[in-house]
């Protein structure tokens, strides 16, 4: 894999720091700003709603753009927004800095794993994208932690601080080691409405938003669901969701590595599949910490090792318009993770913890369902349904 690939990972690793790092300071954040715990949270709304709308927006926008000026730019944007919230006044200003992170992250993910295709040959551009990832997944496992760690020593505003340095750093690498990668041809009007109606690419945003609503819904209350299932308390409870985000890790790793080797469609069956067991066997198979360790696995490497699959469907799907669909992808992704929040209260409210697994197991069936019946093979002539034959092919089922 290329140098040039991991570099452009710290970026992705920075980008999901800046989002995870707020969960990890909220009880910070309440009590210096004297707003609720609850409005403290409406800061993981204003970023995920935030990039949602704006990712398709701002790949349209910045379309022409030179890739690694664009690169550096975002980084530098979010390294502004979270500038801005280590010495944000108000909550006010706080929820501006936010959503100014998120456009530079809206704009740095999608761009970055495009770039990490051009990069690397056709048949290693699944792991490319899988490397990329791999700094979300480390963010993950790092982010929220850490933040909760240093955030008693450096408050929120040192931890903010620290994670704007951390992006600069990035940018400064990205823009030192990285060639320049001219801006993919001109797409026409027309061309990018298309998306709109492709049949090869559209149902895959509804599979994205669909696992990640039902995955960040219990990956939200897991800690919760973890305690009232297991009875385990305190660093039992952080040892398990670290289980779960080296799980996560290693199943980024896997799921590039697979679609590689044996194409997209499977892989993707197979991890969905393996994440609607795993979250509908939470609260019965996690009744102690070795059973909850062993589910948290499943689950983590299953849910993970879609990201790399499914990125390199929608390139190769839709090569002319890559970037949008990618940043159109993004956006259901955190559209997702803002309904999320929506959905696993409701279920917590009504139904308890103990119902979130099983619960979010049903909406994972049905992504799992509408991806299988979307990419079933039409035609043997159909080009999207072609088969690796020799090196430089593209395989999607």
């Amino acid at each position: 894999m290329s140098l040039r690939t991991y570099l452009l990972a710290t970026g992705t690793f920075a980008a999901g720091t800046s989002a995870q790092v707020i969960a990890g300071v909220l009880p910070e954040v309440s009590q210096e700003l004297g707003v609720s715990v609850a409005a403290a949270g409406q800061l993981v709304t204003a970023f995920a709603v935030t990039y949602a709308v704006a990712s398709p927006l701002l790949a349209a926008a910045t379309g022409r753009w030179e890739r690694r000026r664009l690169l550096v730019t975002a980084l530098m944007v979010m390294a502004v927004g979270n500038g801005l919230a280590a010495v944000a006044p108000s909550y006010g200003v706080l929820v501006v800095a936010r959503m100014l992170t998120a456009l530079g992250a809206a704009v740095y993910t999608p761009a970055a794993t495009m770039v990490a295709t051009e990069l690397n040959p056709p048949e290693r551009r699944a792991r490319a994208i899988a490397t990329v990832f791999g700094g979300l997944s480390m963010s993950l496992v790092l982010g929220i932690p850490v933040g909760s760690l240093l955030a008693g020593s450096l408050g929120y505003e040192g931890v903010f601080a620290l994670v704007a340095g951390l992006i600069v750093a990035a940018a400064v690498g990205v823009r030192a080691a990285l060639p320049v990668v001219a801006a993919p041809p001109r797409v026409g009007l027309r061309e990018r409405l298309g998306v709109v109606g492709d049949r090869r690419v559209v149902p895959m945003f509804a599979v994205t938003l669909l696992v990640s609503v039902a995955g960040v819904s219990v990956y939200t209350y897991l800690a919760e669901v973890l305690i009232e299932v297991t009875g385990v308390h305190g660093g039992t409870v952080s040892l398990l969701l670290f289980v779960y985000g080296i799980a996560g890790v290693l199943g980024n790793a896997v799921g590039g590595w697979v679609a590689d080797r044996f194409g997209t469609r499977w892989p993707l069956v197979v991890s969905l599949a393996g994440s609607v067991v795993a979250m509908a066997l939470l609260p019965v198979v996690a009744g102690g910490f070795v059973g909850a360790a062993v589910i948290l696995v499943v689950w983590g490497m299953s849910a993970w090792s879609v990201n790399p699959p499914m990125q390199h469907r929608l390139v190769s799907s839709a090569p002319a318009t890559a970037g949008l669909v990618l940043a159109m992808n993004a956006s259901a992704v955190y559209l997702g993770v803002g309904l999320s929040g929506v959905a696993g209260g409701l279920v917590v409210a009504f139904a308890g913890t103990r119902a979130l697994g099983p619960v979010a197991a049903v909406v994972a069936a049905v992504a799992l369902t509408v991806f299988v019946v979307a990419s079933r093979p039409r035609q043997p002539s159909f080009a999207g349904s072609t088969t690796q034959s020799g090196p430089g092919k593209t395989r999607l089922s």
